[in-house]
């Protein structure tokens, strides 16, 4: 009786596990406000965004954010947008790591790159903050830097002194006419991240 038990748990456990492993959180950072839409820095809510356009999907407010659940290929991806404003991210991202027993390596986190050229992709398994506020929040809370980053290329055109203005600042018309080709790639990333997996997506995707 005992040992039956012990493997029904086990059983249990262990769909429960396969259950967790299809499951994503992806975290576009920004911050919240009318003022701040259409910034540079919140390139990672407006990725969310037109993906929950394009699939039909609602934001719902939920604790320490918005969140969209979107179903794809037997996997679920939650989209969060963090509400804590963006040198503050890492709470809102342990909080739903926890609540949703998300692997790490199930997280990718959307962010501005300064370093990069307008439009340029780069998917990273882990790295330093770079500098980056939101990245530097997240890796605090979280207590590692082993997580997944996509960085959405917003080059370094402005000058000395200017950079908060730069970040802070809408996005130029030529840039705004790229955009919906960025946005598009954008989604297919995500698709293919929790889908084809980290390593498939970096190589097919970086650089382009």
């Amino acid at each position: 009786m005992i040992q039956w038990i012990t493997q029904l748990f086990r059983t249990t456990q262990s769909k429960k596990e396969t259950k967790d492993m299809k499951k994503f959180l992806i975290v576009g950072l920004g911050n919240i406000g009318a003022e701040y839409v259409n910034t540079r820095h919140n390139i990672g809510f407006k990725v969310l965004d037109f993906l929950a356009k394009k699939e039909s999907l609602s934001f719902e407010t939920v604790k320490l954010g918005t969140l969209a659940e979107y179903k794809f290929k037997g996997r679920t991806f939650l989209l969060l947008k963090p509400n804590t404003y963006m040198n503050l991210s890492g709470k809102a991202v342990k909080f739903w790591i926890d609540k949703e027993n998300i692997p790490l390596e199930n997280v990718l986190v959307i962010t501005d790159d300064l370093n990069l050229s307008f439009g340029t992709i780069r998917i990273k398994p882990k790295g330093s903050d770079g500098g980056h506020n939101g990245l530097k929040n997240i890796n605090l809370i979280l207590n590692t830097q082993n997580y997944s980053r996509f960085r959405f290329g917003i080059s370094d055109q402005f000058k000395k002194g200017q950079q908060v203005d730069y970040v802070l600042g809408e996005w130029t018309e030529e840039e705004k006419s790229k955009l919906p080709e960025r946005l598009e790639l954008a989604s297919e990333i995500i698709k293919s991240f929790g889908t084809a997996g980290l390593e498939n997506t970096m190589t097919s995707f970086n650089g382009k």
